[in-house]
């Protein structure tokens, strides 16, 4: 039993940055956006996070709370960079959507990259890494006695606060596409922008909007995988595919936030499964493959079963041409 509750500790934990990359990839592919640079832009956000936090410690003087949020508004502002390049170029300029996102995906890898190591380089230690004092704030918290509970304690208050933040994210998100105006605007603009248009709704700003905010989320998860993934240490390729993931947890979760946190949980159990279950004389490359392994027989069988109401949005990775409508 101990082994199944650590197990689930861990997937939560592994599965955040998943769970903020498949938030991103909804929100820019409810706009009728198709965007495959999530991994570039989740590079983006770790690098450009630990040189925040890292700029806010050795600038300004500043640690712990406040070098956190330096380190998050960075990370956000360096993955909407990110996708604002793809916006401008696919909303307009209209250049292919496809072969835009993967652009991006090999330039924001090279960017982080190449930035991380020059930010290893220039530290005395030859390795860039944040104080223990802000290291400290993206430990799990303490809720005092709610933490004690049995069972009940482990599983739901023994986590850090990003863990929280992108639950709570994804259940705002949810009911922005279900309840506010604005959200059922952006549905309408991803399903069809050229009768939205007709209906008064500005087409491309909901584009560049949903797909720069998008892209600033994915960033965060970037961040989160090197701040608490890497306890706050540049390493050398550490998003490693989890942005190809989170792209195709966006049609395992049928383009639903809500059920994106479910989702992400899983395929986070999936990455850890081998410290907890490990077989003996399997390889762990095997335990690498899995995750990819799952995500390939998932997507098979969501397409298979896939429903009217929980297709992808009908315009997503077509390019609006307000002259054809």
């Amino acid at each position: 039993m101990d082994n199944i509750i650590n197990l689930i500790n861990a997937a939560v934990a592994a599965g955040t940055p998943l769970l903020l990359g498949t938030l991103g990839e909804i929100l820019t592919e409810k706009s009728g956006n198709l965007n495959l640079g999530v991994e570039g832009m989740m590079f983006m956000g770790a690098v450009s996070g630990l040189a925040g936090g890292l700029a806010a410690e050795q600038w300004l003087g500043l640690t712990g709370a406040a070098a956190v949020v330096g380190a998050l508004l960075i990370s956000f502002l360096a993955g909407a960079l990110g996708a604002l390049i793809y916006a401008f170029l696919t909303i307009t300029l209209r250049a292919n959507q496809n072969v835009t996102g993967l652009t991006l995906t090999i330039f924001g890898t090279g960017f982080g990259n190449f930035f991380g190591e020059i930010l290893g380089q220039r530290s005395a230690t030859g390795f860039a890494q944040v104080t223990a004092d802000t290291q400290a704030l993206f430990q799990p918290i303490s809720f005092g006695i709610l933490s004690e509970i049995p069972f009940l304690g482990k599983l739901l208050f023994s986590y850090n606060w990003m863990v929280y933040f992108s639950v709570i994210l994804a259940i705002l998100m949810a009911w922005f596409f279900k309840k506010s105006r604005t959200g059922l605007n952006l549905r309408a603009v991803g399903e069809d922008p050229a009768t939205a248009d007709a209906a008064g709704i500005p087409v491309a700003q909901y584009k560049y909007l949903a797909t720069i905010i998008g892209g600033g989320i994915c960033g965060i998860g970037g961040m989160y995988m090197c701040m608490v993934t890497c306890n706050g240490i540049w390493v050398h390729g550490c998003v490693s595919g989890y942005g190809w993931l989170a792209v195709a947890l966006v049609i395992f979760a049928t383009w639903n936030p809500a059920r994106a946190i479910l989702c992400g949980i899983i395929f986070g159990g999936l990455t850890v499964l081998r410290m907890y279950f490990p077989i003996k004389g399997l390889a762990t490359q095997f335990y690498d493959m899995v995750p990819y392994i799952v995500t390939i027989v998932v997507l098979i069988i969501t397409s298979v079963r896939q429903s009217k109401e929980h297709r992808q949005p009908k315009s997503c990775g077509n390019n609006y041409f307000r002259e054809e409508r």
